[in-house]
């Protein structure tokens, strides 16, 4: 295994290693690569959210939420269970 600690490139303080993904293949494979630099004098630096749990936060939307296809868009035609014409 490679036991080198990632540094940032812009002032060679250590940095941690963070787990990104890519789809290879049809499959999601992880990758390691250097984190954000937390040193507050560094160019490149990136400030810790107070309170932050440190994972990503899930930016999917909830159903229902608006946004193309929410309930709140849809005409008679496309509810379910609804006809435009009434049969005589």
């Amino acid at each position: 295994m490679d036991s080198e600690q990632p540094v940032c490139p812009a002032c060679g303080q250590p940095v941690q290693t963070v787990v990104r993904r890519h789809k290879t293949l049809g499959a999601w494979v992880p990758v390691w690569v250097p984190g954000p630099c937390h040193n507050p004098e560094c160019e490149d630096y990136v400030a810790r959210e107070p309170g932050g749990t440190g994972r990503a936060e899930d930016t999917r939307r909830a159903a229902g939420t608006e946004g193309p296809g929410a309930a709140g868009d849809r005409t008679p035609a496309q509810e379910p269970g609804r006809t435009t014409v009434r049969n005589v």
